[in-house]
């Protein structure tokens, strides 16, 4: 299984249209076949930082969602114009 955690910074006021965009992509990368879990997260103090935390079955699942055209649409048109990708890293989970 692959975990991505990304951490993403909205633009100063774009929080609430950040936030929506990230409601969509979530609803549709749900539904891939290979997507286990994605939660959108927004910071309590700070509510322009949100940190993604997705699951995939394995890489090949992780790609087929980057080439999603929910993905090119949402994360990488729509999010980089009101918002900063900070950070993205891969894990594997410890059994």
């Amino acid at each position: 299984m692959i975990v991505l955690v990304v951490q993403w910074l909205a633009n100063m006021g774009e929080e609430e249209k950040v936030k929506s965009i990230f409601q969509n992509l979530a609803t549709a990368s749900r539904k891939e076949p290979g997507c286990l879990m994605y939660l959108v997260n927004q910071h309590i103090d700070n509510p322009r930082r949100f940190i993604l935390y997705e699951h995939y079955t394995d890489m090949p699942a992780l790609q087929a969602h980057r080439d999603s055209p929910h993905f090119q649409t949402y994360g990488m048109q729509e999010l980089p114009e009101i918002a900063k990708r900070i950070e993205g890293e891969l894990y594997r989970i410890v059994e």
